[in-house]
């Protein structure tokens, strides 16, 4: 079966297949949209390292003169540029660093979208052993929605952490186990690191519920959020007053996704099984979309409508969202006055997205490597600026409670609420959903092709015929799709 996935992936490829699969995330970090390098030159802040402990890689003196960085948006490179003390300066056109020992690094970014990042990595990947040194990747990007491709033990792709000289018992025994699991491959040996964990929240119009319930205070808000049941009636409140309660269907995905009691495809098979979960999604959404719960104007997500429903002109009164979601897509769609949000309970506990990073095996820069990823995810003092000055929820359960009490960690955009609070209590609730390697193309299709049915464009039956229509394009070596009686 191993063999039937890799043939997706260049056929040369001694390394890896397209298996496919932010926090949290289509995070994440994340779900957020591929973009090309944003400009200005960003200079590295000072940081500590704090990891004495860890193993000995590759002396720096045998390291090579590129270090090649692929990504599947600017996120990435955004936070290395933030923390990392080596970097001296990066281009205006965000597409290369220089450390101030000599060597570059050059962003490779390309779209998550449609699997166009994966294709590119998969190709480089494949290459991987032949390819000059500098022409190597070094460090790679991979979404929750696909991580457990590239962590695969047998695939190899990925360096152990162990071997790279990274100690996870020392180096990282501050990270969230969740994250840790899900950075592991079969056999539980850690491939992958994360600067972010993405526990999910309900961020809210201040205005809306202010006009609607006479109040926008988080713990009274949260009271009419927090479960399903409560959270209709609550909807029928907004509704009488002209507001919709989230933007559209696909606003609730993830907390259905999150909550799958098995894989979209099993270890070792080829089936995908569709769980009860995603057909609740489907009826509730379905329920919800014709009592007016949702903006009928908006198409699912990542598109110009879901962004228009996060401006000042919308009836939108909230949408579910990890930290990353906040700082990446509700902020720059918001043109009104800092302080209108603010963050409360979501109905049910989730995790959307996360953004891991692995070193990639046969890599020249080892010791960089290493140094980059220690500083970027293991670092309390990086995480810490990271979580202030990005609002990012950082992997580091110490550091994510000092800030949950620590004032200085409000936020403006929040109207001075410190995010922290909700977002570290639903840290520790989340209990992640069985992953494979096909989860990001379950999940996109799922949507795509429901969405149609959603917006009564077709039947239940042809989305059904639709979906695995597609499901069988995007991944020839599946011999069957199994639903729920």
């Amino acid at each position: 079966m191993k063999k039937k996935i890799i043939s997706s992936l260049l056929a040369v490829s001694v390394l890896m297949t397209a298996l496919t699969g932010c926090g949290g995330g289509d995070k994440p970090s994340n779900d957020a949209q591929g973009t090309t390098a944003s400009t200005g030159n960003e200079a590295a802040a000072p940081s500590s390292s704090g990891n004495e402990n860890a193993g000995e890689a590759a002396p720096a003196a045998d390291e090579g003169k590129v270090i090649n960085i692929y990504s599947f948006n600017d996120e990435l490179r955004k936070r290395i540029t933030a923390v990392y003390p080596e970097i001296e300066s990066t281009s205006k056109d965000g597409t290369s660093s220089t450390l101030k020992d000599g060597t570059e690094i050059h962003w490779i970014i390309n779209p998550n979208q449609d699997g166009v990042y994966q294709d590119k990595l998969d190709e480089a990947l494949g290459n991987q052993m032949s390819a000059a040194d500098d022409d190597k990747v070094d460090i790679f990007a991979a979404e929750l929605d696909y991580i457990v491709k590239y962590t695969d033990a047998d695939i190899d792709a990925a360096m152990t952490l162990e071997s790279l000289g990274i100690n996870p018992d020392t180096d990282l025994a501050d990270q969230f186990e969740f994250t840790k699991t899900v950075a592991s491959d079969q056999n539980g040996v850690m491939r992958a690191s994360t600067w972010q964990a993405c526990p999910g929240v309900l961020v809210y119009r201040r205005d809306i519920a202010k006009e609607v319930f006479g109040t926008d205070d988080p713990i009274e808000i949260g009271e009419k959020t927090k479960d399903w049941t409560t959270l209709k009636a609550t909807a029928e409140e907004l509704k009488a007053k002209g507001y919709y309660t989230f933007s559209s269907y696909a606003d609730t995905f993830r907390t259905y996704n999150n909550s799958m009691e098995e894989a979209w495809v099993a270890p070792g098979e080829t089936v995908i099984r569709v769980d009860q979960k995603i057909l609740d999604w489907i009826k509730d959404s379905k329920e919800w979309k014709e009592a007016g719960y949702f903006d009928p104007t908006v198409k699912g997500q990542w598109n110009s409508d879901w962004s228009t429903a996060m401006s000042s002109s919308s009836k939108v009164f909230a949408f579910l969202f990890p930290a990353w979601g906040i700082d990446t897509q509700l902020k720059p769609n918001w043109d009104g006055e800092e302080g209108a949000w603010a963050v409360t309970n979501a109905p049910l506990s989730y995790n959307w997205g996360g953004t891991f990073v692995l070193a990639a095996e046969g890599t020249d820069n080892p010791q960089h490597v290493k140094d980059i990823l220690l500083a970027l995810t293991a670092d309390k003092d990086n995480l810490t600026k990271i979580s202030k000055d990005y609002a990012d929820f950082t992997n580091a359960k110490s550091v994510m409670q000092a800030a949950a009490q620590d004032d200085t960690f409000a936020s403006d955009f929040l109207g001075g609420q410190n995010p922290y609070t909700y977002f570290t209590p639903s840290a520790d609730t989340i209990k992640m959903a069985p992953l494979s390697a096909y989860d990001q193309g379950c999940v996109e299709l799922i949507q795509n092709t429901f969405g149609d049915y959603l917006q009564d464009q077709i039947d239940y039956d042809k989305a059904k015929e639709n979906f695995e229509t597609a499901i069988r394009e995007r991944y020839p070596e599946i011999t069957e799709i199994q639903w729920p009686e």
